[in-house]
């Protein structure tokens, strides 16, 4: 056996033993947000340190950096030339945190996500305000490790959306904005106005569950390859490409949470399950970045999940679920109703219109916290003052406001504009994918094993083997462009709301 040969055998069963403690470290998180009592937190956290530290260890080892100094450049296994550079970019990040510093801050996650549920469900942002001061600074001071070359956030922002800053997205999103407050204005002065009262009934529980679970089976979200469970804040997480977990939340009194949730996780979740198996317990068997995660979840919950030609083959499969209410409402008054556009105080909850909206709010606080420019403390005046400028509506308390996401509680700065990214990403697909195929048949039809499988050829598969941008050029054929997610907008409302 020739020497680099034996190098690669030992890398391999190096990257086993760092895989093992990454799936236990994810399999501990999906119970910490779900199943966990709340007096065994504080343990469990500890055990994540723990176990966090040791997958740093071996991360950043010298080991790890012998292989990758004999591996790179000397392997014409395109697959493994593309992890041993993902390792190599792992190391180079995380060596830059001191070993101590590490440590202390995945037991700050842990712990931070416990008590921003305790605030959110008393409204006191105070009881997390300690909490979230030390993940920002923890963050500043990670962002000057890294290094940056004009923006602090941009360190951030390359750990979720690489090639994406603060400049491109200081392009974009003003020009997204403008567009959509023009669309809203046009529908608050249309005579159109859907009535949502009318989706507002009691639908059990199991109910809602028997029918996402439904849905999730016609999307191909196999569940011999995961599960449904119940949380707070809906999410998907993958141990393995065999093992994609998604969860969502019930509302007795609205089943559109849950429903819609379901979908837009599903969207995650076949994306983990459908990358090639030869990926299968390497660093590149993921999504390539939180953007193009984000255009596979709404691209099913929102141009599959209300699009109309769903619920025109879909509303008879939904009633059969549903409480006998439903048979005294037309479909063109429940399309209407799940589609109206009225600005929320809650994202997850937001119509297609608004959504963006809500994580421009979110990134220009992230994105000034992370600077400097303000403080913590005055989160909660910020967060009403900006829903104010850009939605028209100021929350309540805070549990409507600054305490809705658990992204801040988790340490994920830098997160949020994938969403309004990914949001851009998926129109861009879905643009392209008209022209392969007649996706209002496939949908009609309830078999969605054709949207897929494209889905699957030109993004699933490839997990981290292709960077986010590549993806968009090699699908679309041209760079991240706006306008795609503008048009499909304000075609469908004009539609609607007859403007």
């Amino acid at each position: 056996m020739s020497t680099l040969t034996t190098v690669q055998t030992e890398f391999q069963e190096y990257l086993k033993e760092i895989n093992a403690y990454r799936e236990a470290i994810t399999l501990i998180q999906w119970d910490l947000r779900t199943k966990i009592p709340k007096k065994g937190v504080e343990q469990r956290s500890e055990v994540v340190g723990q176990l966090a530290h040791k997958l740093h260890q071996l991360e950043t080892s010298d080991q790890m950096k012998s292989y990758i100094d004999a591996l790179k450049d000397q392997t014409t296994d395109e697959v493994l030339q593309k992890i041993v550079l993902e390792c190599l970019d792992t190391y180079e990040k995380n060596r830059k945190i001191p070993d101590t510093e590490f440590k202390e801050y995945v037991m700050l996650q842990s712990k931070s996500e416990a008590v921003w549920q305790e605030a959110r469900e008393k409204a006191d942002f105070s009881l997390f305000q300690p909490y979230l001061e030390k993940l920002v600074a923890f963050n500043q001071k990670f962002a000057d490790y890294w290094g940056y070359d004009t923006n602090r956030y941009d360190a951030l922002l390359n750990n979720f959306e690489p090639g994406v800053t603060v400049e491109t997205l200081d392009k974009v999103f003003p020009k997204v904005r403008q567009s959509l407050t023009k669309l809203l204005t046009s529908i608050q002065h249309s005579s159109i106005i859907p009535d949502s009262s009318v989706l507002n009934t009691h639908f059990p529980k199991q109910k809602q569950k028997d029918f996402a679970i439904e849905i999730l089976k016609r999307m191909g979200y196999d569940f011999d390859a995961g599960r449904l469970d119940d949380t707070i804040h809906p999410f998907a997480i993958t141990l393995n490409i065999n093992d994609v977990r998604i969860t969502t939340r019930y509302d007795e009194e609205d089943f559109r949470m849950a429903i819609f949730g379901t979908i837009h996780e599903g969207g995650h979740a076949l994306y983990e399950q459908n990358i090639d198996t030869k990926l299968a317990g390497t660093p590149l068997a993921t999504g390539t970045s939180m953007g193009i995660h984000e255009s596979q979840s709404l691209f099913w919950e929102n141009f599959i999940g209300r699009n109309k030609v769903f619920w025109e083959s879909h509303y008879n499969v939904f009633k059969q679920h549903a409480p006998d209410h439903f048979n005294d409402i037309s479909l063109a008054d429940f399309y209407q109703a799940v589609n109206e556009v009225k600005p929320s105080f809650i994202r997850i909850e937001a119509d297609e219109l608004t959504y963006p909206l809500h994580i421009m709010v979110r990134y220009e606080l992230e994105k000034a916290l992370i600077n400097g420019e303000i403080e913590v403390k005055d989160l909660p005046k910020l967060w009403n003052e900006k829903m104010q400028e850009y939605l028209g509506i100021t929350p309540p308390t805070d549990r409507e406001g600054v305490l809705q996401d658990i992204h801040w509680a988790g340490g994920d700065f830098g997160y949020f504009p994938s969403y309004a990214l990914g949001y851009m990403y998926a129109a861009q697909f879905q643009h392209t994918m008209k022209d392969a195929l007649p996706i209002d048949e496939i949908i009609k039809s309830g078999d969605f094993t054709e949207i897929r499988n494209w889905l699957t050829e030109h993004i699933h598969q490839y997990g981290k083997m292709k960077k986010p941008l590549q993806i968009i050029e090699d699908v679309t054929g041209e760079a991240l462009n706006p306008d795609y997610l503008v048009e499909y907008l304000t075609e469908k409302y004009k539609d609607i709301y007859q403007f």
